[in-house]
């Protein structure tokens, strides 16, 4: 038997340490490096600084030898070009003549011949264990070779002091950014720490509190909008929750309430076999409405967990709505109620789902519907996008409405009739005339075959519309 093998951390230590102690870090080694490469640069700068002092020295030293030479006999040129070099502490000079004859040269040099050997032009020299900044040039009127050097150690001091400070400051600057960075940026976090808090202290009692979206960061504007609206989602669903358990709770007491009423009045007394028919009758009538009852909330549990997934089939709502009208027409007849149907319309979909959600709205519309009035079914297809748990995405929509008389539903009203348990008129729920899961199961169906449900309800007419994707 094969086991996995350990993956190992790729990820650096830092990853365990606070977003504030990353960040400070990060701006104090960005500093640390701005400012060594500004220190570079700036002690490059003073390098060359120093070569161009150091060149126009030797350039001035090097016009005094060309005077002396075009102005005094050879004999007394030493003395001239000592006495000119004296309080230029760390110049040195070395002098030929045409033949190669050394003319002069610093008491300091042992061998004035080697820097004489050196190249044309300003370079480095090493004389007797120093460093020498070098000029060496002929001069072209007579011949002469000229070597001439300025010791650098006082350069070379300065520099190393100067890198010395560098580093210093370069420090000094990282510890301070990291310092004023993370005090930047624990206040720059203050809402994701206000996000915390709040995320800890959420119970069922406090979900009506929300984030204040002003004086926010622009990058945290985004992550607080989207908790502030999670906390809306939440507080809506526990709300609706809520209602739906109180809502199950009375629509369950009321059937076993009667239930345990008759049972009481039939034991009260030796009852005959037809009495006890009639109670066990009875029974079985709230048996059944408990168990559509709960049929009905399982579907809907099942549909808002997205646990039911629609048959693909295609499907001709004409010849569907035919056939519940013909399965209505005994209904609608007891109440004097007239149906009819037009248009044409296909769809894939679920077909069993599909005639449950039409069965439901036209249940619903013979019972609102008064005596003699009619009910019309229009079938219609129409462009658009739809968007459904099932299909994704879809164009075309197929539009079933059902139209009936009846009274106008108040405006305050139309946003909740597809709420589970609405049933509007209190007596209704007395009346045991239904629970009021229809009309919400007629959306999770519409929902699940990528449209939805929408009613109008104006001048004694409602219309309730629903819309389906055709694919």
């Amino acid at each position: 038997m094969r086991y996995p093998r350990r993956v190992p951390d790729l990820l650096p230590a830092m990853t365990s340490f606070s977003l504030t102690t990353r960040i400070s870090l990060l701006f104090a080694a960005v500093a640390a490096l701005v400012l060594l490469v500004v220190g570079l640069f700036v002690a490059r700068s003073v390098d060359r600084h120093f070569i161009e002092i150091d060149r126009h020295e030797l350039t001035g030293k090097l016009d005094l030898v060309r005077n002396m030479l075009a102005q005094g006999s050879q004999e007394t040129l030493p003395r001239r070009l000592h006495d000119a070099l004296v309080g230029h502490h760390g110049l040195v000079l070395v002098l030929a003549g045409p033949d190669g004859t050394l003319l002069y040269a610093s008491a300091e040099i042992d061998d004035p011949e080697a820097l004489l050997a050196e190249p044309p032009g300003l370079a480095l020299w090493r004389v007797n264990d120093r460093d020498l900044r070098g000029l060496r040039e002929t001069i072209p009127s007579g011949g002469y070779v000229v070597a001439i050097a300025q010791s650098i150690e006082h350069h070379q001091q300065f520099m190393t002091e100067f890198r010395q400070l560098l580093t210093l400051a370069i420090g000094l600057a990282a510890l301070l950014t990291a310092a004023l960075g993370w005090a930047a940026t624990r206040a720059g976090l203050r809402p994701l720490r206000e996000v915390t808090a709040l995320a800890a202290g959420l119970s069922a009692s406090r979900l009506g509190e929300r984030l204040p979206e002003t004086q926010v960061p622009a990058e945290i504007e985004a992550l607080v909008g989207e908790f502030n609206a999670m906390l809306a989602r939440l507080e809506d669903s526990f709300r609706r929750l809520s209602e739906f358990s109180s809502d199950i709770a009375h629509e369950l007491r009321t059937p076993l309430s009667n239930l345990m009423t008759e049972t009481q009045v039939a034991l009260t007394r030796t009852r005959t076999a037809e009495e006890y028919r009639e109670v066990l009758g009875s029974s079985l009538e709230e048996y059944e409405r408990l168990a559509r009852m709960i049929g009905d909330m399982l579907f809907l549990a099942q549909a808002d967990n997205r646990l039911l997934v629609p048959r693909r089939e295609e499907i001709d709502l004409a010849e569907e709505v035919a056939r519940l009208l013909e399965f209505f027409e005994a209904l609608a007849a007891d109440s004097q109620v007239h149906l009819t149907a037009g248009g044409t319309a296909q769809v894939v979909g679920d077909r069993a789902m599909l005639r449950r959600a039409l069965a439901n709205l036209l249940s619903n519309a013979i019972r609102h519907t008064p005596v003699g009035g009619e009910i019309t079914v229009r079938l219609s297809l129409s462009d658009g996008l739809a968007t459904g748990l099932a299909t994704g995405l879809a164009t075309g929509l197929a539009t079933i409405a059902v139209e009936n008389p009846g009274a106008t539903i108040p405006p305050e009203a139309l946003p909740r009739l597809f709420d589970r348990f609405y049933t509007g008129d209190p007596a209704r729920r007395s009346s045991g005339e239904g629970a009021g899961l229809g009309l919400a199961i007629a959306r999770s169906i519409a929902r699940m075959h990528g449209g939805d449900i929408s009613v109008e309800s104006t001048h004694g007419r409602a219309c309730f519309t629903l819309t389906l994707a055709r694919e």
